[in-house]
């Protein structure tokens, strides 16, 4: 269950993630509400020799963004929009 790194991070900027700092090792995104409202849920992505993201690192970027693995799948895979995604954060506590 890997993920290509450059689709990661795209999806991750569809669903109002914000690229925060690229950094010759990684790259910073925090995540920004549907009303524009900067929030303390963040993640990276690591720049490394491989350019997919295996089921370890994904389990970490899951957690990062209050998610479990399944949920985190489903948001870079696309089942789970923008608005559900901030749903499953008010729910959760995160926001």
């Amino acid at each position: 269950m890997q993920r290509d790194r450059s689709r990661v991070e795209a999806s991750l900027m569809k669903k109002g993630f914000v690229r925060k700092d690229k950094r010759k090792d990684h790259s910073y995104f925090y995540y920004c509400t549907i009303e524009g409202k900067k929030t303390p849920v963040f993640t990276k992505t690591s720049h490394g020799k491989t350019k997919s993201i295996g089921y370890p690192l994904l389990g970490q970027m899951a957690s990062q963004c209050h998610l479990n693995t399944s949920q985190f799948l489903d948001l870079i895979d696309c089942p789970l929009n923008q608005e559900m995604y901030e749903n499953i954060l008010k729910e959760n506590g995160s926001l």
